[in-house]
């Protein structure tokens, strides 16, 4: 079956957990939280359990950790 069919081209509902996600509401992607990009759930590989945020690429996600204050030796 291919990954859109049955799901539409809709977003997915997911709860982001170590190490792996849970989806809560069928789609095929999930939309970037600094980027606004729609990442397909098949190459979600970034995301902060914390902020229960998903992030296209490692920079974004460092983007996002910059802007919580959540890197060591960073003034809040």
């Amino acid at each position: 079956m291919n990954l859109f069919e049955g799901h539409g081209n809709r977003e997915a509902k997911v709860r982001y957990l170590d190490g792996d996600f849970q989806i809560l509401a069928p789609g095929s992607y999930v939309i970037c939280a600094i980027s606004g990009k729609h990442i397909p759930l098949d190459e979600l590989r970034y995301w902060s359990v914390a902020r229960q945020e998903a992030y296209a690429d490692v920079i974004l996600s460092l983007e996002a950790d910059k802007r919580a204050g959540a890197l060591p030796n960073q003034k809040r």
